[in-house]
């Protein structure tokens, strides 16, 4: 597996170099740390100015030269602790341009399996106001993307959302393949909204509610059942969770109450306006999640 990690020295940015370590049991066979300098920015800064400009990028070209430098070293530490690093090849660029942009160019370019970051995880507000990083490159990641929210050296406990949607199994696929541990423990948890909207639940007896609800119920189970089958034959420990309720809030306060490590979900390729009001679940999910968050789509799911 070829990871693509993006560094800027912060230490949320460490964050996502220091999770290497959650690899244990898949040694990636090559580690790209990629650190970006942010041209438009910078221009934006020095008015203009070329000799300003000039001495601003050379001085910033030389702090992510030895950033990335200090970047290798904490990926081979996290690789050694990972018991990977003899397999793992570490590379560095240093790269130019606006910054997701420039990630998802480089994983679609370097034809990435992963992209790996840190999130320091804008408020609401910031976050629609502003949009962070890492929102903007799960809107146009060719790959999945591991958003660190936290430090994460192992997965013990990681939870999956599905629904019954090709997104869903790759998302499934890709955790058993290439990033879950046999030490894991997986909850598999789907929410669906009720069929019965409710204004007409207040017109119609409880028996009726159920038969409305359910076949939904019963496809919902069958769905967690076929994966947990699935996770169960290659050697993993799983739970399910089936609940009728907000699928967003469901997902949240189930990570919140499990303390789940990562919440795993599967994406479909955004609209170009999707994109613009970053509407969908797992854009939601990213936003909201306590937890690190692994959004899988791609090709190479």
């Amino acid at each position: 597996m070829r990871i693509l990690c993006a560094v800027d020295g912060s230490e949320h940015s460490q964050w996502g170099v220091q999770a290497l370590e959650a690899f244990a049991g898949h040694e990636p066979d090559q580690v790209v740390l990629l650190h970006i300098i942010d041209q438009p920015s910078l221009q934006a800064a020095v008015n203009k100015n070329p000799v300003a400009r000039k001495r601003a990028l050379a001085a910033m070209e030389k702090a992510g030269t030895t950033l990335l430098r200090d970047a290798v070293r904490a990926a081979r530490l996290a690789l050694d602790q990972a018991a990977t690093r003899p397999r793992t090849k570490l590379q560095t660029i240093l790269a130019h341009g606006p910054i997701a942009h420039t990630i998802s160019r480089t994983a679609r370019r370097l034809k990435a399996d992963l992209i790996l970051m840190g999130s320091r995880g804008l408020s609401d507000i910031q976050g629609f106001l502003l949009g962070s990083v890492s929102r903007q490159v799960a809107a146009t990641a060719p790959c999945p993307l591991l958003v660190v929210k936290q430090p994460l050296t192992a997965l013990l406990r990681v939870a999956i959302a599905v629904d019954d949607s090709k997104p869903s199994r790759a998302a499934a696929r890709f955790l058993r393949s290439r990033i879950l541990p046999e030490s894991s423990m997986v909850t598999i948890l789907t929410s669906m909204e009720s069929p019965v909207t409710d204004f007409a639940a207040r017109y119609l007896s409880e028996s009726q509610l159920a038969e409305l609800k359910r076949p939904v119920m019963e496809r919902a189970t069958r769905l967690v059942n076929g994966l947990r089958d699935e996770f169960i034959k290659d050697g993993f420990s799983v739970v399910t969770q089936v609940q009728m309720d907000h699928v967003i809030d469901t997902i949240v306060k189930h990570v919140e109450a499990s303390h789940d490590q990562l919440l795993v979900i599967g994406s479909r390729e955004l609209t170009k306006s999707e994109r613009l009001y970053l509407g969908s679940v797992s854009e939601s999910l990213l936003r909201h999640a306590p937890c690190s968050v692994l959004i899988v789509r791609g090709a190479r799911a």
